[in-house]
């Protein structure tokens, strides 16, 4: 009998859905706008169709497929309760019970997390993190997200929101955070931390200076481009430093769209980060890009979820 698990991944503009097999191949992928359901009871009815399709399709060639469970990475997640709770770039405000909707409509386990633990767990079940026990996985998009794994284990936490570094105060006072607050991580330590930094260098700026464009310019050679990535990489791999003291990981994987710039990110991310380690750190914690292809990734991170357990 081969059995698959649902990955949904859920953004707050697109949603993925994927069956994947034990051995971490995508069968099916497909997707929906999560915008385009502002009444959680409609995208729930949406995406678990989506999932009873993908599975009724696969039937055809394999008789006997069975689905073992649905995993959902999604904003503000709860693992402990299940839920979506205030998350502000969706439309479903409050506490949100999702896996036991979705439970009702597919009639299997249904676990969820956040977006950046479940790429730790398919760091863990899939990719480069196999065998490892202890790690990081920092996803580096719009925000900054961290999953946390100690002696084999996600750590979530007692309210289930342990890990999240991108909120980790690094300039006191600093530049204004979503959350809130000022100086977090990933206000200099993501796309918009980027832009947000060349801007600072670069008043006269074009509005459609975007994280792309300015990997572009850096490529090209332009200088403030570049010194935008140095100082990126350098907040980044201090910040990487100090979470070694008290997680002392094997390794330390990067993955989201900002990585795509390869050295000009992780050379004065890997320089500043040995250059702030404890000594008895220096030389035995490396920094690798993720080995999840960035296309299925997402939706081997949430059935992760299901599969490792």
């Amino acid at each position: 009998m081969e059995e698959v698990v649902a990955g949904i991944d859920i953004g707050g503009t697109n949603t993925t859905v994927g069956l994947v097999s034990k051995s971490g191949r995508v069968l099916a992928k497909d997707g929906l706008k999560t915008r385009h359901y502002p009444e959680i009871g409609d995208f729930v009815s949406a995406v678990t169709q989506l999932v009873n399709q993908q599975v009724e399709n696969l039937r055809h060639d394999l008789p006997e497929l069975k689905l073992k469970g649905v995993g959902i990475g999604a904003p503000n997640a709860n693992p402990h309760h299940g839920t979506i709770e205030n998350a502000p770039n969706l439309s479903w405000h409050g506490i949100v019970p999702l896996a036991r909707l979705v439970h009702e409509q597919v009639h299997v386990p249904c676990k969820l997390t956040n977006d950046a633990k479940a790429a730790a767990l398919g760091e863990h079940q899939f990719g480069a993190a196999k065998g490892m026990k202890d790690f990081l996985v920092i996803t580096l998009g719009t925000g900054l997200g961290s999953g946390i794994v100690a002696n084999g284990s996600l750590i979530y936490g007692h309210d289930g929101f342990a890990g999240e570094l991108g909120h980790v105060i690094v300039v006191p006072d600093g530049r204004l955070c979503g959350c809130g607050r000022h100086g977090c991580l990933e206000t200099y330590v993501s796309a918009t931390g980027l832009v947000r930094t060349y801007r600072e260098l670069n008043p006269q700026a074009s509005e459609d200076a975007d994280a792309r464009a300015i990997a572009e310019l850096a490529q090209t050679g332009d200088a403030i481009a570049i010194e935008s990535y140095r100082r990126t990489g350098e907040m980044l791999g201090f910040s990487l430093a100090n979470s070694v003291a008290y997680t002392s990981p094997e390794a330390i994987f990067l993955f989201g769209g900002l990585i795509r710039a390869g050295e000009l990110l992780f050379k004065p991310t890997r320089e500043s980060f040995e250059k702030n380690l404890l000594n008895n750190y220096k030389g035995h914690i490396h920094i690798h890009p993720s080995a999840l292809h960035e296309s299925d990734a997402a939706v081997l991170g949430a059935a992760s979820i299901i599969w490792n357990e």
